[in-house]
């Protein structure tokens, strides 16, 4: 049965979609079978594993409207080596079209029990607001990874993100939790980020992920060339972060087993 995970801060520009892609190459470069979901209208993390959002035939809209289902929707990343059910423009509308529709917010979860078996790890990339797509990835989801920068203002948006889930928990999912605090664009050189992250470490603990990802410019050019970064750069300071985070990740699935 696969685990899946939301990656998600309703803060904006804070590295989901990087951190959704890597996340799932270095999954596949672990011996896992990943599954990427992209509920951002963006298609971003599309675009970043490799796939012309644009030529989709079938994608999440068609899933979420219940046109398809996800073993016909979903895509292989050559690239990446991991299953990607792709977003496009699309997906703007499906936010209008589940507002009347029944069991609007469990139409994700429902598509993914029929693919459970084939995968170990699913993540799923949501938009930044919270929205019905945001609800469907949350419902649908085990647990919350949530990357965020070490900066003021990112505390902020953490103790709103923490009040959503703890909503969703006790409304619509009673499985979801905080799995962990991923550390991101991080610059020890700065002191600001350095005591950002103490204080992260001293309020949650053991949620904190040991893995930091650096700022690092290789994993900002990946996308342009339709690959993740750890397949783009293997030996980039960003790509071994990532690699490391992915097998954490592993190791607090066997412990949620």
């Amino acid at each position: 049965m696969a685990h899946v995970f939301c990656i998600a801060n309703q803060k904006g520009g804070v590295g989901k979609t990087t951190t959704t892609v890597n996340l799932a190459a270095a999954l596949a470069k672990v011996g896992q079978r990943a599954l990427l979901i992209d509920l951002d209208p963006q298609g971003n993390a599309t675009m970043g594993s490799g796939i012309d959002k644009r030529a989709l035939t079938l994608s999440v809209y068609d899933v979420l409207l219940e046109l398809a289902s996800v073993a016909e929707a979903r895509r292989r990343s050559e690239v990446g080596g991991y299953d990607v059910l792709g977003a496009n423009r699309e997906l703007a509308g499906a936010e209008i079209e589940l507002v009347g529709l029944e069991r609007r917010d469990q139409r994700l979860r429902g598509a993914l029990s029929a693919v459970a078996a084939d995968y170990d790890i699913v993540v799923i990339d949501c938009p930044p607001s919270l929205s019905l797509l945001t609800l469907n990835g949350l419902c649908s989801a085990h647990g919350v990874v949530v990357p965020m920068q070490c900066e003021y203002f990112a505390l902020e948006g953490l103790t709103d993100l923490v009040n959503t889930i703890r909503q969703v928990h006790a409304n619509l999912n009673p499985e979801l939790q905080i799995i962990g605090l991923l550390r991101v664009m991080f610059d020890p050189r700065i002191t600001l980020q350095q005591q950002v992250s103490e204080q992260l470490k001293g309020h949650f603990g053991d949620k904190v992920f040991d893995a930091v990802i650096p700022r690092n410019v290789r994993l900002a050019e990946a996308p342009s060339y339709g690959q993740p970064g750890v397949v783009f750069d293997p030996s980039a300071k960003g790509a071994l972060a990532y690699l490391e985070f992915a097998r954490e990740m592993v190791e607090r699935v066997k412990q949620m087993a």
